[in-house]
């Protein structure tokens, strides 16, 4: 079976994680699945936005799949922790957008791979927590730093420390997650009204900006600015600027080629 399904519509990419009868947890196999396909979407310029999700209704991910990591050596669980360290980072660093619809318990693992997409779309029944501590162990995936810049070290421990699993309402009062929307049903329509949203504007524009949004979160403002100046200069010579600027003499919408 095809642990990680990803299915295309235009230029819209939706990536789900297919093991529903194990809550969608990662073992080592998904995760070398889910690394091909980042690798695949972040080179394809065709693909302006990725969609991110778990099958049935259960579970985004329930993190780790502790049933193999009890068979695991010590080498074996390094490895593992590497590799959900590396695929996490991978996704945070996709040139296109990312949108994890969180479609029911996104914990430990699960919970790390929506923090490090760029929005969290999560349904008003799912439940989400960082509960590694519960297990011996400690986010390994991004989870202690993503989690600490999203809503501040104060919050961040107090999640991280007691394990605690809360809902998608308060979830988004701390600011964790972007929307909660009403159903199931409406999820991926509200994930892919967001994409739409964003798809419609000048593709190279896009991938700048949220480069230099990333590149100047973690430096000084100067810095920031430097970072923001280069990825203009970038953008100065494409043809979608001159379009974006013809389209709007000739009162038209423009026609973005990604060029």
């Amino acid at each position: 079976m095809t642990n990680i399904i990803v299915e295309t519509t235009d230029s819209l990419a939706t990536v789900t994680i297919n093991r529903p009868d194990q809550l969608n947890c990662f073992d080592f196999e998904t995760l070398v699945q889910l690394e091909s396909a980042v690798e695949k979407l972040q080179l394809n310029r065709h693909i302006r936005c990725v969609i991110f999700t778990g099958a049935g209704d259960k579970a985004f991910s329930a993190g780790a799949d502790l049933k193999e990591r009890k068979s695991l050596n010590e080498n074996e669980v390094r490895r593992n922790v590497s590799k959900i360290r590396r695929v996490f980072t991978m996704i945070e660093e996709m040139p296109q957008p990312t949108i994890a619809a969180i479609n029911g318990y996104a914990l430990g693992g699960g919970f790390e791979l929506a923090l490090a997409c760029d929005f969290r779309y999560a349904v008003a029944k799912a439940k989400m927590g960082l509960t590694e501590v519960s297990w011996a162990i400690i986010p390994g995936a991004g989870g202690t730093q993503r989690l600490t810049r999203l809503i501040g070290p104060a919050r961040a421990k107090e999640l991280i420390l007691t394990a605690r699993v809360i809902e998608a309402s308060l979830a988004e009062s701390w600011g964790m997650i972007t929307k909660v929307v009403s159903d199931d049903s409406n999820l991926l329509e509200e994930t892919q009204a967001l994409s739409n949203e964003i798809m419609v504007n000048g593709p190279l524009a896009v991938t700048q900006a949220k480069f230099a949004i990333q590149q100047g979160n973690n430096v000084d403002i100067h810095t920031g600015l430097a970072i923001e100046a280069k990825s203009y200069e970038v953008i100065i010579p494409t043809e979608d600027r001159l379009e974006a600027l013809n389209a709007f003499h000739e009162k038209r919408r423009p026609r973005f080629q990604g060029k």
